[in-house]
């Protein structure tokens, strides 16, 4: 019998409800189009879009592998681009002084920057074989749109590959979490007795150890002997733990809330599993609430990447991620001789916590009622 994929999911996840609650408004109008037309929705948004495509896109945009020395131009200062002749040119620099690593431009000597050059070979997610790259100049010339690190490795590039890590992270890390906390929140607060105490109880401890002390320990636990890939993964699963009691703990009191109200007594009376009850009727009700909570939680995991990567716990080289680039410009090289470009990880960091939380915020409003109604009335 021909059953479409939409039907299964249906029957398993009940999404029409999850999409009613998430993207629905009591006047029918589009959610996203009001987060949209939020003066700070659409600055976030178009940041966190940014951020994202540039993550996406990061082998195309990266005119080098994050891994790609030059010990021949360690420190190099941002290369000047200027229109000339019709055309992009890369200035030219010569080390005047490497012990400082002092760089003067040579006047008048300049390469022509090109668009969509042959560079290294990549896999475009992980699958398609490609080697164009949106722009670049012809060896042995380099382009440092950022500057350069210690060992000649391009930081634009490095900064590019390494949102990947620090933007998913995040993602990922919360998109577990709320996972965890929806089902064993509202499980706990559904069927209550024992389960709900041992899970309350649970949930106290993993609260009362600052979190940050609790991360490093968990990471402790499992040692440095691993690859970054595997890294990566640790490091989702030990946000993801930390992470959960506090959603559970809300989700269950939501649930207490929510158990007690006639539609759920139909549900029974009607004959409809615990499960169905839960997944249909119950935490569709919530889903607000998690987009919210979501947004608010994902600077977070990134802010724990980062922390975790400056002190030598995180992503290991030659892999690249925002809070490892930040542990190697900590060296008093950056701050006597102002190697500035080096910090720009931390501006990175800073605007898309910032954009997560803007974002937020007004994620916030838009599903407060009290909001809804002080909109009302002045409209």
């Amino acid at each position: 019998m021909y059953c479409s994929w939409s039907v299964i999911l249906q029957r398993i996840f009940y999404w029409h409800g999850w999409i009613h609650g998430l993207f629905v408004m009591k006047d029918k109008r589009s959610f996203i189009k009001e987060v949209l037309g939020h003066p700070l929705g659409a600055l976030s948004s178009f940041i966190l879009l940014i951020l994202y495509l540039t993550a996406f896109l990061a082998p195309f945009l990266a005119p080098y592998e994050p891994s790609d020395q030059d010990l021949k131009r360690t420190y190099h200062p941002p290369t000047k681009i200027y229109w000339k002749d019709g055309r992009w040119q890369v200035a030219r620099y010569r080390n005047v002084d490497p012990t400082s690593a002092s760089y003067k431009e040579i006047p008048g000597e300049c390469s022509p920057l090109k668009w969509f050059i042959h560079g290294y070979s990549y896999r475009f997610m992980g699958i398609i074989p490609a080697d164009i790259h949106l722009f670049g100049v012809d060896k042995p010339d380099r382009v440092y749109l950022l500057g350069s690190d210690s060992t000649g490795r391009d930081v634009f590039s490095r900064l590019v590959y390494g949102s990947q890590v620090s933007l998913s992270i995040g993602v990922i890390g919360v998109s577990l979490t709320l996972v965890l906390g929806l089902l064993i929140g509202g499980l706990s607060g559904y069927y209550g007795g024992w389960f709900d105490n041992v899970v309350m109880r649970l949930t106290e401890f993993l609260m009362a150890v600052p979190g940050l002390y609790l991360l490093l320990a968990l990471r402790g636990v499992f040692g440095v002997k691993f690859s970054s890939a595997q890294v990566y993964f640790l490091i989702v699963i030990i946000l993801s733990f930390i992470g959960w009691s506090g959603f559970a703990r809300v989700i269950r009191g939501l649930v207490l809330s929510l158990r007690s109200q006639t539609f759920v007594d139909a549900a029974v009376v009607l004959g409809q599993s615990s499960l169905r009850i839960l997944l249909k009727h119950l935490l569709p009700n919530l889903a607000s609430y998690l987009l919210v909570s979501a947004a608010l939680s994902i600077p977070g995991y990134i802010l724990g990447e980062a922390a975790l990567s400056f002190l030598g716990l995180g992503i290991q080289e030659p892999s690249s991620s925002w809070g490892l680039m930040l542990a190697q410009a900590q060296d008093m090289k950056v701050f006597m001789l102002n190697f500035w470009w080096l910090l720009t990880p931390g501006v990175a960091i800073l605007i898309t916590v910032i954009a997560f939380n803007m974002l937020g915020d007004v994620l916030r409003d838009l599903v407060d009622p009290k909001f809804r109604l002080y909109q009302a009335k002045r409209g």
